[in-house]
């Protein structure tokens, strides 16, 4: 063989190994780059526990969220305190993060204190349909109000919506609905009244559950309002045309106990 030809075999040869590692190392990184989670086919709710290892708890947990609250088996507990809620109108800005619609708290004025402890607001977020059900029974849009204390254990204020007349206290928020993923948050021109965002009635269920998006993280506490709240059928259309559906199923129940509040 002369020399021409054994450079010319040298030369395809280192061509074809780089381009079989180029593969390789396209394949692994692939293989690394994290799948970010959705509310739909291969990163839905039912996968969300196999798209990495931090997220075990949406399939391997025993107190996972949302369930269905049948009020027939609901024990009522007197011995528990109500939750104190003392909510102030306050300042929010407002993101579309790829999953909902979120007002964060731009002051940490309004609390919620649970047996003396405090836990302070911190967003609050909307699904459609509901997480929760209520003896079977979904509702059009659910609320969620989330709090921390000083440690960062969460509570959580689950409030119904359900199609009615048009809600005053979110018109604000609706005016500025953002349609795709935002990179800077909105300021809102008015305060939020979150006193009356909340239901008349205060009976509410408590449970001990998680977060009903990834991780999925447990100790969780729970108050499920009984009463729904309203929105009209035009302001729950237009949450839908952002997000069609962007609630997690209900989980099994478990050992867990319901209580009722109030």
């Amino acid at each position: 063989m002369n020399k021409k030809l054994i450079y010319s075999f040298l030369a395809v040869s280192l061509s074809l190994s780089l381009g079989a590692c180029s593969k390789i190392t396209s394949a692994s990184h692939h293989t690394n780059e994290e799948v970010h989670w959705s509310y739909e086919e291969e990163a839905g709710p039912e996968h969300w526990g196999e798209l990495k290892q931090a997220n075990s708890a949406c399939i391997n947990g025993s107190e996972q969220s949302p369930i269905h609250i049948d009020v027939s088996q609901v024990k009522t507990d007197r011995h528990l305190d109500n939750i104190q809620i003392q909510y102030e109108s306050a300042p929010f800005t407002l993101v579309n993060n790829g999953h909902t619609i979120q007002a964060n708290a731009r002051a940490k004025s309004s609390s919620i204190f649970i047996e003396g402890h405090q836990y302070k607001l911190v967003q609050f977020h909307f699904h459609t349909p509901s997480e929760h059900q209520l003896n079977g029974k979904s509702y059009a849009m659910e609320l969620h109000l989330v709090h921390k204390d000083e440690n960062g254990k969460i509570a959580v204020l689950g409030v119904m919506i359900q199609e009615g007349k048009e809600n005053q206290q979110l018109a604000s928020i609706w005016d500025v609905l953002p349609k795709k993923e935002t990179v800077k948050d909105i300021s809102l021109n008015e305060q939020v009244d979150l006193q009356r965002l909340l239901p008349q009635e205060k009976t509410a269920f408590h449970y001990n559950g998680s977060l009903t998006t990834p991780p999925c993280t447990e100790k969780v506490k729970w108050y499920i309002f009984e009463q729904s709240i309203e929105m009209s059928k035009k302001q729950i259309q237009a949450f839908q045309q952002i997000f069609p559906d962007n609630h997690r199923p209900v989980q099994p129940l478990n050992k867990r106990n319901v209580l009722k509040l109030g």
